[in-house]
């Protein structure tokens, strides 16, 4: 496909936002309501654990299996039949009557999600190159936005009116933008017209040719890690010291849906002056937060939560800007497998996400509340030091 000359219309991004962030969002319903989903399906807070990251592992799995499949068929047909298949994912979730199949339908709604990265390869290859990183960053602000905002919705859904009905009217919600999608969203011819087999063996080349892609891929992860033991074990942990309900830990997401704000505004500098200089600050900015964030548990109540938001936006700001700059520079590498280029990106994401989802909710059982952040930190500095040696290169 040519390269595009003139920018979607602004309606098409929305559309395009809206769709990646309803289905991120859907990753994400089960956090804040964890304590709840642990007392009705009998599951202990060890146990409860396993629900993000199994959501998390399918994530990853399904983008590196189904993803590519973006650069094989119309993207279009890609994103409408994966509309119908998580409006059927989520309507199971609600349905389930016991922990063993909750676990099994939370692996499927991680491996369906993966509508939201087929949209944003949509939203790059529709969009020309001296405006992709800002059109970029205006579908990843729905998409982060979705994933912040779910949170809010959850919990205070689930307070209202029980758990089960978050998924039902995330289901909804999702029904409503796949048949606005089926009538506004264009077709793209294919990029790569061959065999599942070969789209697949073109992966490991991938990998192997492009330091570039191996570089963001592992910082990405690094960040994303840390990323996922805060939100993974936040709601455990405002219940456990502070008494707080799905409603007050799910209202966190407001904080973090500020720093996703970064998303336009780091695709925008990374157009103008690089994108390897805001994935150094935003990796900076989030390893400060999380680091100051170690001392909450030496203040009172007040004062920790005031600290606990007002470090939540930091550090968001942080991640987002990390990943679009990532995301700006994946895309630059090989037009015609932008679609596997972002599975291998969010596949090494996910991976991190479900590796923190795990250690966090170990480490708040074993060590509290300083483990979760130091270990935070840790990862933070490390994609820090990535994002270093990368301009080094």
């Amino acid at each position: 496909m040519a390269a595009p000359t003139v920018s979607p219309p602004g309606p098409l991004i929305v559309l395009m936002a809206a769709s990646a962030g309803l289905g991120a969002a859907s990753l994400y319903y089960s956090q804040p309501i964890l304590a709840a989903l642990a007392d009705d399906l009998h599951a202990s807070p060890a146990q409860i654990g396993a629900v993000p990251m199994l959501t998390q592992l399918g994530y990853a799995a399904g983008i590196l299996l189904l993803t590519p499949l973006g650069d094989r068929f119309d993207r279009r047909k890609v994103i409408l039949t994966k509309f119908v298949l998580l409006v059927l994912t989520l309507l199971l979730c609600g349905l389930v009557p016991a922990y063993t199949p909750f676990l099994l339908a939370s692996a499927l709604l991680g491996l369906t999600a993966t509508l939201a990265q087929d949209v944003v390869p949509m939203a790059a290859a529709l969009s020309p190159m001296e405006h992709r990183g800002r059109i970029v960053g205006q579908v990843m602000t729905g998409l982060l936005l979705g994933i912040l905002l779910s949170r809010v919705m959850s919990g205070i859904v689930a307070e209202v009116l029980g758990w089960r009905w978050v998924f039902g009217l995330a289901a909804l919600a999702l029904s409503i933008t796949g048949l606005v999608s089926w009538r506004w969203l264009p077709s793209l011819k294919p990029a790569a017209p061959t065999t599942y087999p070969a789209l697949m063996r073109s992966l490991g080349k991938l990998w192997r040719e492009l330091p570039a892609l191996r570089r963001a891929t592992l910082a990405q992860g690094m960040l994303s890690l840390a990323f996922s033991a805060f939100w993974s074990t936040l709601a455990v942990m405002l219940h456990q010291r502070f008494g707080l309900g799905s409603a007050v830990s799910g209202a966190f997401g407001l904080a973090g849906a500020a720093g996703a704000l970064a998303a336009p505004l780091a695709g925008r500098i990374a157009d103008k002056r690089g994108p390897g200089v805001v994935t150094q600050v935003g990796a900076l900015i989030t390893a400060v937060s999380f680091a100051v964030m170690s001392v909450t548990p030496l203040l009172d109540r007040s004062a920790a939560l005031v600290l606990l938001v007002v470090l939540a936006i930091a550090f968001d700001f942080g991640v987002q800007a990390v990943l679009v700059s990532h995301q700006t520079i994946v895309f630059g590498l090989d037009p015609a497998a932008r679609s596997r280029l972002n599975a291998i990106l969010f596949t090494g994401m996910f991976i991190g996400m479900a590796t923190g989802a795990a250690l966090g909710s170990v480490l708040l059982n074993h060590v509290g509340w300083v483990g979760v952040t130091g270990l935070a930190t840790f990862t933070s500095l490390i994609t820090l030091v990535l994002r270093l040696k990368a301009e080094k290169a």
